[in-house]
């Protein structure tokens, strides 16, 4: 079992109406993005310390 937290479809449906709209540039997997920062949050890590499975730690 992973210790990686990922959002469900359902959890990114009811929080999709909050994110940015694109303006030109392509849009990273927000899935991944913010299930980046929730794990970062839960474990009380410094970003930079957030596991690269995630992406660039500066995109979180």
């Amino acid at each position: 079992m992973s210790d990686h937290y990922w959002l469900n479809e359902a959890q990114l449906e009811r929080i999709r109406q909050y994110f940015p709209r694109s303006h030109g540039r392509p849009r990273v997997d927000d899935r991944r993005v913010i299930s980046g920062i929730i794990h970062v949050i839960r474990n009380g890590l410094r970003w930079r310390d957030a596991p690269d499975i995630y992406g660039p730690h500066k995109t979180l």
